[in-house]
């Protein structure tokens, strides 16, 4: 006797990996410079010296128990009291340490938000494209999840098809910005009009409608973007956070969740998350971690080689005439399919050991997301193979 739900997410896994299986048997029978894959979305900056020095000192000068042991389920004081210091310094959030809940990275995070936020006949909304997972967290909460067809090509949030798919039953709204997988940053003015639109549809249904603002890309951005901050527009916002790219540490599993003091119920939301942790097992994140954290949550990432990547595959995939959304932040190229079948696009790139992701399960079945957290040299190198592939189709 087993769980049928557990068994159908176990056996059909994430096309993500599974792709990345694929490229990574290609590389051991035709060698890895062969093989052109875009698509695991894992840090290719190094991690900063600040925070490998951090670990250095950790490990020479604190006392193994102590270093090594629990701290409290919701997190070390120092690294708390660190990060809302740091979100009070760059956002004025008038943060405080006792907002914050610290955990394994988002995906814990979005678990712990969604199950806080799930009462019966709970509806989670997600605008397209979205990160493939939340549907699984979703559901795995006991939430029906809501997808919003996405705005094509200017990937931003079409608030008519939003107003559409909200409901007395709708708790939320997962707002991923910078967006996985299509690069976006949703502009003031957009975050403005949600807002807006949250706030009446919170007082028609007469419960708040939370905004779960994802947040692992928030300081992967180019050409002078800024990520604006959402509680500051609209104070019924649960922020989750990971350390995993902006630090180089996704490995590590190290994030938190910020329940601001001005969103309403915040007290019993804050309560409600740490149960949820507590009843997925999601207590007590890494506790070296949380102290490098502690010393480390001011550092910013170098976008340096990121945005070189960045510029070379737009500017070589749209010469060469494909459609493609720039991004203004993360690490991700979503690249329209010639005829906009983008599983069928992503087969044939397989044939010439291009492995991309396709973005059906993102929610935008004519994109495939790449991934250009790789090396230069190989970037450069799969140009001519993309020329080719677009050739095919002409």
């Amino acid at each position: 006797m087993y769980n049928q739900k557990a068994y159908e997410l176990g056996a059909n896994g994430s096309c993500i990996r599974e792709l990345y299986a694929y490229g990574r048997q290609r590389a051991a029978l035709i060698g890895d410079e062969n093989v052109f894959d875009f698509t695991q979305g894992n840090p290719s900056n190094p991690t900063p010296k600040k925070v490998e020095e951090t670990v250095q000192s950790l490990m020479a000068d604190m006392n193994p128990l102590e270093l090594h042991g629990y701290t409290s389920a919701v997190g070390d004081p120092a690294a708390r009291q660190a990060i809302a210091d740091d979100l009070n310094a760059r956002f004025d959030a008038g943060a405080s340490a006792d907002e914050l809940f610290l955990c394994c990275g988002t995906t814990p995070a979005l678990a712990a938000v969604f199950g806080a936020l799930t009462v019966p006949g709970a509806q989670i909304v997600a605008l397209a494209p979205f990160f493939p997972e939340y549907r699984p967290l979703a559901e795995g909460a006991g939430a029906s999840f809501v997808v919003v067809p996405p705005d094509i090509p200017d990937f931003q949030i079409p608030m008519g098809a939003l107003e559409a798919a909200l409901t007395e039953h709708t708790v939320a709204v997962i707002v991923n910005s910078p967006n996985n997988p299509a690069g976006t940053v949703y502009t003031e003015k957009t975050l403005r009009a949600l807002a807006q639109l949250l706030e009446e549809k919170s007082r028609q249904y007469g419960h708040p409608i939370y905004i779960v603002a994802d947040e692992p890309y928030r300081e992967l951005t180019y050409d002078g973007v800024q990520t604006p901050f959402i509680p500051n527009i609209y104070p019924n916002t649960v922020v989750c956070y990971s350390y995993s790219k902006s630090l180089t540490l996704a490995g590590e599993r190290i994030g938190y969740v910020y329940v601001p003091k001005q969103a309403q119920d915040s007290k019993a939301l804050y309560a409600a998350v740490s149960g949820t942790a507590r009843a997925i097992g999601h207590i007590c994140a890494p506790s070296l971690w949380q102290k490098v954290i502690a010393r480390c949550a001011h550092l910013r990432p170098d976008m340096t080689a990121y945005d070189k990547n960045r510029r070379a595959l737009y500017e070589g995939l749209t010469a060469a005439g494909y459609e493609v959304a720039k991004p203004q932040g993360a690490f991700y190229l979503f690249v329209k399919a010639p005829d906009g079948d983008a599983m069928a696009f992503a087969e044939r790139a397989k044939n010439m050991d291009i492995i991309l992701v396709p973005g059906n399960d993102f929610g935008c079945s004519a994109y495939c997301r790449l991934c250009y957290c790789v090396s230069y040299e190989k970037l450069q190198r799969s140009l001519p193979r993309f020329r080719e592939l677009i050739e095919s189709y002409r």
